[in-house]
């Protein structure tokens, strides 16, 4: 019996001890301190003026083009907006539109149907939730049908000037993986890895910056290495030269 005890008590130890060497989660390697502040300062340098292409003359025009924004050019949108907004140019306007016939406006920016059913209740959200007015936290401004994050920390920040996290577009997710800033693929993981490195009074316009570069030299496909200052930062094995 005694040395059935000890077997059984050897064994536990065993396991305790295996399962104590688990691999640790894998971490980006390019957020020291240091290199981070290099980034921003490159960043600086070259977008010292980035901030937010949608068109927009209020915070309620600016949701309505960040909702029309998803998987579509800010081009593409600010052509649609520009008669858009001179035809609905109030929250009851979009609230109360006919459907039909607001697809039809905006269809060019694609999605257009889920799109539509989005900027009717965010609009009905914002008259009857919140006065005719877009809340200014990011609490409230979720509760609008068809916003997430991304949407609610563009308003936030460029309409109130309101630091509430990271905008994380599709530019944001490929070159904050390819600076190696996050090893993450979920938006909401790459947010969180962001705000973590990043200063907070810089969350508005590193995101501005970084839309900006990857529309202007770090491209998904043939990223322009050769013209980008960060070039010497980067780990990315993407790199053109």
């Amino acid at each position: 019996m005694a040395v059935k005890k000890k077997a059984k008590t050897g064994k536990k130890k065993v396991a305790r001890k295996i399962q104590g060497k688990k691999p640790a989660a894998k971490k980006a390697a390019g957020t020291d301190p240091k290199r981070v502040a290099a980034i921003l300062a490159g960043l600086d340098a070259a977008y010292p003026d980035a901030t937010c292409e949608l068109n927009y003359s209020n915070a309620f025009q600016l949701l309505i083009a960040t909702i029309l924004s998803a998987q579509c050019t800010d081009v593409r949108v600010n052509q649609v907006t520009q008669e858009l907004f001179k035809k609905y140019t109030k929250p009851e306007d979009f609230a109360y539109a006919s459907p039909a016939e607001l697809e039809k406006e905006i269809r060019p920016t694609g999605f257009f149907r889920n799109k539509t059913k989005s900027i009717m209740g965010a609009s009905k959200g914002v008259i009857e939730k919140f006065g005719g007015e877009v809340p200014r936290t990011m609490e409230e401004i979720l509760t609008l049908p068809g916003v997430a994050r991304k949407t609610g920390n563009v308003v936030l920040g460029t309409a109130y000037g309101i630091t509430s996290g990271v905008v994380v577009d599709t530019h944001v997710i490929r070159l904050s993986r390819r600076l190696d800033l996050t090893r993450n693929d979920d938006p909401k993981r790459i947010e969180q890895d962001l705000m973590r490195v990043i200063p907070e009074n810089k969350w508005i316009k590193f995101s501005h910056q970084l839309i900006w570069h990857g529309r202007r030299v770090c491209a998904a496909r043939k990223p322009k290495c050769a013209e980008c200052n960060l070039e010497s930062l980067c780990y990315s094995k993407d790199k053109t030269v």
